[in-house]
């Protein structure tokens, strides 16, 4: 965790605004996939996360309501509990194929950053309603990174992922 002064609201030149395109199963893995897509382009960003995780965030996308708090729930309270304030996620780093986040929250004036897991960075925004940036070196290593392992698998997945439409993202059921 660090402290710093900086405004957390304010969009940093090397990031990209993304929403969620969709949430759906990976044929080949049955592991879920998020899929992040940048709002001012067709670049998408898939980043693999664990079925736990995902049902967090799927809950959230169909604003289902559980009887006790989900994790995800509760770090919502705590914060607001300590008078602080999400104010954006960004997917920061790729490195060794592990994708990194930073949850930047305000709390009586300060920055205060957390490291985190993107699915759990992501499910706290959609809990927040603030935005999810990726760092643009990400956008960049995560494309060379599928270039070098599988050239051609990994063109026919990029196509596959910025074509898909809604009925192919499940509506988020996991």
């Amino acid at each position: 965790m660090a402290i710093s002064t900086t405004n957390p609201a304010t969009i940093a030149p090397d990031e990209v605004e993304m929403q969620i395109r969709g949430l759906m199963m990976d044929p080949v893995t049955n592991m879920p996939i998020i899929v992040l897509k940048d709002i001012a382009s067709d670049m998408v960003l898939p980043i693999w996360v664990g079925i736990f995780e995902a049902n967090a965030i799927a809950l959230e996308l169909e604003k289902t309501t559980t009887p006790r708090p989900m994790t995800h729930d509760l770090m919502q309270n705590m914060a607001r509990g300590l008078n602080a304030e999400v104010r954006k996620v960004v997917v920061s780093e790729l490195r060794d194929d592990t994708f990194y986040a930073v949850i930047w929250m305000d709390q009586a004036g300060e920055t205060v950053t957390l490291d985190a897991r993107p699915s759990d960075a992501i499910a706290l925004a959609l809990r927040w309603d603030c935005p999810i940036y990726v760092n643009r070196e990400v956008l960049e290593n995560s494309r060379q990174a599928a270039m070098g392992t599988q050239s051609a698998n990994a063109d026919e997945m990029r196509r596959w992922l910025e074509n898909l439409n809604d009925d192919e993202m499940g509506r988020y059921k996991m």
